[in-house]
């Protein structure tokens, strides 16, 4: 289907919820109100959008290569002017009832769901909610929505770096199924579990039966500190493997909002660990061996950033990622990916919906993994700019 094909029908659509405008990978329209410029009169219904070009230069690469490395997903194409993300909204709220429709283009949708079907590589997000109780915040939602595991969303403007960390870049970004969400009286706990098509799935993965489990315990003792854990149960491979996943996600968000209420200063903190069992082994004709344990991956970060004026920020990142069997990050090195990240970024508001950003970037491996212009290096070093404008 072509895309401006796609985007014509957006304004057919009576599904959404817009996103929130929070440093997130649980920007999830499911739990907020709608928000838009442009709104059908006492209907609930609002149309909105968000653009972000950029251009990213990777100094290590050779001259004829067109792409980051494989395990990044948002800014991949390398030395070329292009579109991350774009994407047309409709939502509808009420009281009891919330859905939401976005269509998206642009290189995070051609590297990230190069897997799913064709029809649904356009779909950002599609689900529609009911609210369960009159009297408390219970709502079931399902379809196609933003991912509730993890700090950081292929929003980029939402995020507080330009670039995403190794960690957000290989945990899902969505998911596909159906979730309880409760949100306490006094805003203070968020608690969600959730029935998966599998670990970042819109289809189903073949010879898979499923289903997958995910959940969320979110608890905000105050406007400054938010606390989370979120958690995966489930697999990515096949049922003959018997690879069970269980993964969880850890984060800390301290005085996230940048105003006189959260202060100059902000720290995200943040701890993914996921492991998978070891496959079944067929040693002969019908002979299986159970291969015993697991493998598995961590990854560790933090990420800094200060308010240096009404309109600016400057941000700094180190992360690292330990997936010394491949079970994410496939390299066929000794020692698998083992590889240390640091950013620093500037950001600038030129006008209230249009932000100027660039980052610096630097990820040191423990094996020759990046492609260079000699062979094969340890390093990779990158300068990234984007403009990003929503509506």
């Amino acid at each position: 289907m072509k895309k401006n094909t796609l985007f014509s029908t957006i304004t057919a659509v009576v599904l959404s919820t817009t996103y929130l405008d929070s440093a997130a990978q649980t920007t999830d329209t499911t739990a907020t109100s709608a928000r838009s410029d442009v709104s059908a009169p006492n209907s609930g219904l609002t149309i909105s959008g968000y653009v972000e070009a950029y251009y990213s230069h990777d100094f290590t690469a050779p001259k004829t290569s067109q792409e980051r490395p494989g395990f990044l997903y948002n800014h991949r194409r390398n030395r070329e002017v292009n579109i991350n993300l774009a994407f047309v909204k409709a939502a509808y709220a009420s009281d009891r009832v919330r859905g939401n429709l976005a269509l998206q283009v642009g290189n995070y949708a051609q590297y990230n769901y190069a897997a799913e079907q064709t029809l649904v590589q356009n779909i950002f997000e599609a689900n529609a909610g009911v609210k369960l109780s009159k009297d408390h915040d219970l709502w079931l939602d399902a379809g196609i929505f933003a991912s509730h595991i993890g700090f950081e969303s292929a929003i980029s403007k939402d995020c507080w770096t330009l670039t995403r960390s190794m960690l957000a870049e290989n945990s899902p970004y969505y998911l596909s199924g159906a979730k309880l969400t409760y949100n306490s009286g006094n805003g203070k706990w968020t608690l969600l579990g959730s029935v998966l098509n599998g670990w970042q799935r819109i289809k189903k993965l073949d010879g898979y039966s499923g289903p997958s489990i995910s959940t969320q315990v979110q608890y905000r003792p105050s406007s400054k500190v938010t606390l989370n854990w979120s958690s995966f149960i489930g697999s990515d491979r096949p049922d003959s493997l018997k690879q069970g996943r269980f993964f969880n996600n850890f984060y800390a968000i301290i005085n996230p909002g940048g105003g006189p209420s959260g202060g100059r200063f902000g720290v995200i903190l943040g701890f993914d660990i996921g492991a998978d069992r070891k496959p079944v082994v067929h040693t002969g004709s019908d002979t299986r061996v159970d291969g015993g344990g697991s493998y598995v991956w961590y990854s560790p970060v933090v990420i800094a950033r200060y308010k240096t004026s009404d309109r600016s920020y400057v941000n700094g990142r180190v992360d690292y990622y330990n997936d010394p069997n491949g079970v994410i990050i496939s390299t066929g090195t000794l020692n698998g990916f083992k590889t240390v990240g640091y950013s620093l970024g500037y950001d600038y508001a030129m006008l209230p919906n249009a932000l100027f950003r660039v980052e610096g970037k630097v990820y040191d491996s423990k094996d020759p993994i990046f492609a260079s212009k000699s062979s094969i290096s340890r390093i990779n070093t990158s300068l990234t700019t984007s403009l990003a404008v929503n509506f």
